[in-house]
């Protein structure tokens, strides 16, 4: 008797959370009257398996978010097959950026020109431009990265002269446990300030904003890609929660 693939209650669980997530999503867009093609799920998959990532990329998650380096280039070898587009999400150490040039789709966390212009020249040709974002401190939170709103507009234009970079849009991580009123407020303000770019000539259309517990706010205010890992994996132990 033939015995098909086996279904591990891991597996069940992530599929039984994207169908969750999906109609959340749905709900949220339109409820902002937005369309869910407008929303890209970044499954943010750092500390989960290869074999995890296989599950969901068979229901058709496609978008990856790696924060780090060395775990996440063991599964892009081991998913070579499968045509899914990835996502660095961490803060880009100078000594790993020729690997995450070489390796990524997308960048989200840019918030230096030094970095910017090493992704850049460390892009292969060969390789489409590499996919980046403005990390923005938009709550001037104390210790974290991302670059002032004021300084944006001189960091974009540099950027946007890089050869082998395309910039996309900004990225932004708020302060945990707050309100969902203060989560919109802050959203907001970053979706502002990337009209404000726009204004000044820029071409930038996508933010990279809102997780799993505040992607609903962040879709109410125009968030392009959501970064969600605990609601589609679960919780990684000892780990931040995406």
């Amino acid at each position: 008797m033939l015995i098909g693939p086996q279904i591990s209650s891991a597996d069940d669980a992530i599929v039984t959370n994207l169908q969750a997530l999906r109609a959340e999503i749905a709900a949220a867009a339109a409820a902002a009257q937005r369309t869910v093609d407008s929303i890209t799920l970044v499954a943010v998959s750092k500390g989960h398996g290869a074999e995890r990532l296989r599950t969901a990329a068979a229901h058709g998650v496609n978008d990856f978010g790696e924060s780090y380096l060395q775990e996440a280039l063991a599964k892009i070898d081991a998913l070579r097959e499968l045509p899914l587009s990835w996502h660095f999400i961490g803060r880009v150490q100078a000594n790993k950026s020729a690997a995450i040039a070489q390796a990524f789709d997308w960048v989200h966390g840019v918030d230096r020109l030094r970095i910017a212009e090493r992704l850049s020249a460390q892009r292969p040709h060969h390789a489409p431009p590499l996919q980046v974002c403005i990390q923005v401190n938009i709550a001037a939170e104390s210790g974290k990265a991302g670059i002032e709103p004021a300084a944006a507009a001189e960091l974009a234009g540099a950027v946007s002269a890089l050869p082998r970079l395309k910039l996309r849009g900004l990225m932004c991580i708020l302060p945990a446990g707050q309100s969902a009123d203060d989560n919109r407020h802050w959203f907001h303000a970053l979706a502002l300030l990337l009209q404000q770019l726009n204004a000044q000539g820029g071409t930038l259309d996508a933010l990279s904003m809102g997780m799993s517990s505040d992607y609903r706010e962040a879709i109410a205010q125009g968030a392009t890609l959501i970064r969600i890992g605990t609601a589609l994996f679960g919780p990684r132990p000892g780990a931040e929660l995406g």
